[in-house]
């Protein structure tokens, strides 16, 4: 994935190249008199010596500072940050149940009022939805990826990978096609979901994920299917699976079950200063 162009959610990513069949558009201190030199160098010397002792010891505390595996990288933050994440969905998720289930003993409403309140549920996506199924599965293309036919350029390294523009055609083109639920890797979309790309990782809900991407729907197959092939933007992206080998696979699941959504419904919204 490029972050270069991925932070436009309608936009396109990078600059494709000019193919006769279309591409993807748009897309670094004095020594005083009177004193000896040689005793001030010495004194000197041996102070330094002892910062630096006292520095490299206060900050080991016992490690092996040299070594590079003691060092929190980026990369292991955020994936920390990610699996932090998902327990705490998960728990979320738990309490919620518990809750509906202790709400449900004695809540004084009516069998018609508890059924509208489960198709709402329904439709926020926070219920599991189980019916037929398609994976839609993207991926990067092999890093030493050359043009497969005549008449196209050399592949440039943002040609290779999968942008955000990608995914977001295939979950609208799913949406599209009458998809009644739409699972993102192991993450359930609902109506405030952002899929939103940094870097060569997708970011999703809090939680971060490399490729292959698969994007797993519920809905009538064949419609959904249709809908994949009718769009311009996945039209677009198959030209660069068929010049340079970006990975694309549809796959039919049969009867499966998604899960329901289980992070935050709050919304964060930006404020004006006062």
């Amino acid at each position: 994935m490029s972050n270069s162009a991925d932070s436009n959610a309608t936009g396109s990513t990078g600059s494709g190249p000019a193919g006769k069949d279309g591409f993807r558009p748009g897309l670094r201190p004095r020594l005083r008199p009177g004193f000896r030199p040689v005793r001030i160098l010495t004194v000197g010397v041996f102070a330094l010596a002892g910062l630096l002792f006292f520095t490299s010891f206060n900050t080991a505390k016992g490690t092996d500072i040299r070594s590079d595996d003691n060092l929190l990288k980026l990369s292991d933050l955020i994936q920390e940050h990610s699996r932090k994440n998902k327990e705490l969905d998960e728990s979320n998720a738990s309490t919620r149940d518990q809750n509906e289930k202790l709400a449900k003993r004695d809540d004084g409403s009516t069998k018609a009022q508890d059924d509208q309140l489960t198709g709402l549920e329904k439709d926020a996506g926070t219920q599991k939805l189980t019916g037929k199924a398609i994976t839609v599965t993207l991926n990067d293309a092999p890093p030493n990826a050359t043009a497969k036919l005549p008449g196209y350029p050399e592949p440039q390294p943002d040609y290779l990978v999968i942008h955000q523009q990608d995914l977001q055609a295939v979950v609208n083109a799913l949406w599209q096609g009458g998809a009644q639920g739409i699972k993102v890797m192991d993450q359930r979309l609902i109506s405030t979901s952002a899929v939103r790309c940094v870097g060569n990782t997708l970011i999703l809900q809090g939680r971060v994920y490399s490729p292959p991407y698969k994007i797993q729907a519920i809905g009538d197959p064949a419609k959904m299917q249709k809908s994949l092939a009718d769009s311009e933007a996945i039209q677009n992206y198959m030209v660069y699976v068929n010049v340079y080998g970006l990975g694309w696979k549809v796959t039919e699941d049969g009867t499966v079950t998604l899960p329901g959504y289980s992070g935050t419904v709050d919304l964060h919204y930006a404020k004006p200063v006062e």
